[in-house]
């Protein structure tokens, strides 16, 4: 790998590089993917190379003054070769496909009524918020208001560098428990907010064909289903080979709402795709592999505890109001580095 990013550091400066964007963007593109790995490589060696010294200076040295400190050093130098070997393992790790691709996200009220609708608006507005410390874009393809003025589904595009490495871990059934507004009571009640994260496919991952779709146009509607406007501008799209379905509404052009549509559609797809091979590696491993199940319960937040608790891996956090206003980055690395260590596992039995 060292040997290959010398190779692609010299490409990058060749006239014949230089001088095509398309072959500049593709060498700069390698070249900025072996960076990180080839820089903690050669910090392995720098150390590797600092602790033989430092063992030769123990071994020879006749100073106890000087001895001790070339032994404080050693230490230091092992404790932290230590930690670089961990993170060069890591970084060795297949890398999952989709980790650079943009995201569509499917977030919608499930039981609860009225009060799920209203969590699944705050869950929406907490990822915005996460958005913006990440420097993301986040644009909204299609929405539909409940008439307390929540949520009952919203399906957003998130766009911007690592998207889906950080945010592919939110899958799944989000509990709220909180007294709702509407409550005289005064109980506390459980509703549920599901949550998908597909990776957004591109043409070339996922081929659909003119005849296998069939697109249908409507007058966009508001809560309570009014019509808001009069054009058939709405666009409803049917896969007829997998009778997925897609609609999208919230652009005024037929043409973007089209563009929009096809843009989900195809990241549906491409998931059914995904978690074909993914039952197909977990029937050979006797394993489950993957995103995990759409269904099981990945987190609570607890209001009147003010608690939130990821139950994959036993995460709590007494600080709920910071983490509806996005300050999620912990929960985020902490799953990253979760994940990371049970496929480093899986890595290490397969090699056994």
């Amino acid at each position: 790998m060292e040997a290959k990013y010398e190779e692609l550091t010299q490409a990058l400066s060749s006239p014949d590089i230089v001088n095509d964007s398309a072959k500049y963007q593709k060498t700069a593109k390698a070249h900025a993917e072996l960076t990180q790995v080839v820089q903690k490589y050669r910090e392995f060696k720098d150390l590797t190379r600092g602790i033989k010294e430092s063992r030769q200076m123990v071994a020879e040295e006749t100073d106890a003054e000087m001895k001790a400190y070339a032994q404080q050093e050693l230490s230091e130098l092992e404790q932290r070769l230590s930690a670089v070997q961990e993170e060069l393992k890591v970084l060795l790790l297949p890398k999952d496909p989709n980790d650079e691709k943009n995201i569509i996200v499917e977030i919608r009220a499930g039981t609860g009524g009225d009060e799920a609708s209203l969590f699944a608006a705050e869950l929406f507005r907490m990822y915005n918020r996460y958005a913006e410390t990440q420097h993301w874009k986040v644009e909204v393809l299609s929405s539909s208001e409940s008439g307390v003025g929540g949520l009952k589904e919203v399906i957003a595009i998130i766009e911007g560098k690592g998207v889906y490495s950080k945010l592919k871990y939110e899958s799944g059934v989000h509990r709220v428990q909180r007294v709702p507004q509407t409550e005289t009571q005064g109980r506390v009640h459980t509703s549920a907010v599901t949550v998908a994260v597909l990776p957004e496919a591109e043409e070339v991952d996922i081929k659909i064909e003119a005849k296998d779709i069939r697109i249908d146009t409507f007058c966009s509607s508001g809560p309570g289903g009014q019509s808001v406007n009069t054009t058939y501008s709405a666009v409803r799209i049917t896969h007829l080979p997998t009778n997925t379905v897609v609609s999208c509404q919230d652009e005024k052009s037929q043409i973007k709402n089209r563009e929009k549509g096809m843009r989900v559609l195809r990241a549906r797809l491409y998931e059914v795709e995904q978690q074909k091979q993914a039952d197909a590696l977990a029937k050979e491993r006797k394993q489950q592999v993957g995103s995990g199940d759409r269904s099981e319960k990945i987190r609570t937040y607890n209001f009147p505890q003010n608690r939130v608790t990821d139950h994959r891996i036993g995460y709590t956090v007494h600080q709920l109001s910071e983490f509806m206003d996005g300050k999620i980055n912990a929960l985020i690395e902490a799953l990253i580095t979760h994940y990371q260590a049970e496929r480093m596992k899986e890595q290490s039995t397969v090699v056994g």
